[in-house]
């Protein structure tokens, strides 16, 4: 996750920055199925990795956010200036 975020902040482009945070979520996402999975099949009591699955879960919304928010924003900017001064308030 970390290699992956790191190469999202030097990011080209809001799509190459979107594209990068898609692998930090697969990753993280992935990271919490095998936690999952070792606490499941008894590798690891709950209690050992608990801490570490709420951190990754929390990074994972994090990185959804931001992704969402990325998207929004590249909308934006390929409004023309009429779909723009359209968005503005009447008032």
């Amino acid at each position: 996750m970390g290699a992956n975020y790191r190469s999202a902040c030097r990011g080209k482009s809001i799509a190459d920055v979107i594209a990068q945070l898609s692998l930090v979520e697969e990753e993280a996402d992935e990271s919490l199925y095998w936690m999952e999975l070792i606490v499941e099949v008894g590798l690891l009591p709950l209690e050992k990795v608990s801490s570490l699955m709420s951190e990754n879960t929390e990074i994972l919304a994090m990185t959804v956010a931001s992704i969402k928010t990325l998207r929004n924003k590249s909308k934006i900017v390929r409004l023309s200036v009429a779909e723009v001064q359209n968005l503005k308030s009447k008032i």
